[in-house]
């Protein structure tokens, strides 16, 4: 099988690494790719947003299967494009990424489908946000109504601050949802999804503030890590049958099925599980873990779900222990990055490229915020932590920061669900 992954982050470089152990995979592709892809996969130019561009480069290496990974060109429709080429894609259509590209329609998707979420409201102009802010709190959830790479949120205690975000998005022209705040530990459950067949992968845990501790500005994610020692045994299935499998439902009921990678994320409280947010893509950082620990073949799984065969597909085999993703990011991130710095040690096994390039000479350097993710593996999630930070403790980059406490919460047992 041929297979051409669009896009150039972490998460493109995980499913190419899985890509290449399946033994039915033979010929990998890449479009952009990054400095760090180009050992797996043949690179390519391509504007991903493109889907006339996207559909070409398809038909030019006769992919068997096109695995999207960004969200951008999936809510832009190129899946859709790529299907009607007659070309098996892996990824949703435009009408049903909206479960991404707006929280309205997800939240309207939720309510139709009776799954456990947030209290919100949108907030389309200024006039209306003074009042609307104070009908939530005393924590304030404030979010971008479109896509935002994981950084258009903000969680926090402080109403002033919570107005200034969603006063910068209004001013920007981006409606604003307001939501009420959900507790408990937060869960990130990726899904193979094909109309109402559903086949979860495992549970991860994202860490989005870019400090220590959890603080600090949001991210698109600084690290994570699967298992989850302290999610009750029959958490995934309570997910499954009460938050995907319905919304699934709802999605064909209303003309939009899913195929591809639904991602819920959600937080665990005291009633079971409320959904946070929906993406339609493969999340990265836990992408890196998550696939790091699979056994089963990557092309096979994505290639069922893409062929509406995925009711046929084998139950997925995992590796016994545990798998830790930690982000090194680039000085400045979340902010605007630093790039441009020459990277050494960034060829070791389990470093995993997201915002590299090569320069003139053919040296590798930064390109984007998040620089790199490296993986670790062990029998247990003190192992894992210790082999990912071992890898970082070798890579060298200019002004570079990582977070040191991955995983670590629920290692020491500090992490229950009310």
């Amino acid at each position: 099988m041929r297979v051409l992954v669009i896009g150039s982050g972490g998460r493109e470089h995980a499913l190419l690494l899985g890509l290449a152990a399946d033994p039915g995979v033979d010929d990998l592709h890449v479009a952009p790719g990054n400095a760090g892809t180009r050992a797996l996969a043949t690179t390519h130019a391509v504007d991903v947003a493109s889907a006339d561009a996207v559909v070409a480069l398809a038909r030019q290496v006769a992919a068997d299967l096109v695995v999207i990974g960004p969200e951008v060109p999936l809510v832009l429709g190129v899946a859709d494009a790529l299907r009607d080429a007659g070309i098996a894609t892996f990824g949703p259509s435009a009408a049903a990424a909206r479960i991404e590209g707006s929280k309205a329609f997800a939240k309207d998707v939720m309510a139709a489908a009776g799954v456990r979420t947030a209290h919100s409201e949108i907030v389309d102009t200024p006039a209306h946000l003074d009042a609307a802010l104070d009908r939530f709190g005393p924590t304030w959830v404030v979010k971008d109504d479109g896509l935002a790479a994981g950084k258009g949120v903000v969680v926090s205690p402080d109403r002033a601050a919570a107005r200034a975000h969603a006063a910068d998005l209004l001013e920007a022209g981006h409606p604003v949802l307001l939501e009420s705040f959900l507790d408990g530990p937060e869960v990130s459950l990726f899904c193979l999804v094909d109309g109402t067949d559903v086949v979860p992968l495992l549970p991860a845990q994202d860490h989005k503030r870019v400090g220590d501790g959890d603080q600090g500005p949001n991210t698109g994610g600084m690290g994570a890590y699967t298992p989850l020692p302290w999610l009750p045994e029959d958490m995934v299935g309570r997910i499954v049958d009460e938050v995907v499998r319905p919304v699934a439902q709802e999605m064909v009921s209303r003309g939009c099925p899913f195929s591809g990678l639904l991602y819920a994320g959600l937080a665990i409280g005291a009633d079971g599980p409320a959904v946070v947010e929906f993406n339609c893509r493969f999340g990265d950082p836990e992408t890196q873990a998550v696939l790091a620990l699979l056994e089963s073949p990557l092309g096979e799984a994505l290639n069922a779900t893409a062929t509406g065969t995925l009711a046929g597909l084998e139950p997925l085999r995992w590796r016994d222990g545990a798998a830790v993703t930690v982000v090194v990011a680039a000085e400045n991130y979340p902010g605007k990055p630093r790039t441009g710095d020459p990277i050494t040690g960034a060829d070791q096994a389990g470093v995993l490229h997201a915002g590299t390039t090569t320069d003139a000479d053919g040296v590798v350097v930064s390109s984007g915020g998040r620089v790199l993710a490296v993986v670790g593996v062990g029998d247990d999630l003190a192992r894992a932590r210790a082999a990912a930070y071992e890898r970082v403790d070798g890579i060298r980059l200019a002004g570079a920061h990582h977070r040191t406490d991955i995983g670590l919460a629920a290692l020491e047992g500090r992490i229950a669900i009310p």
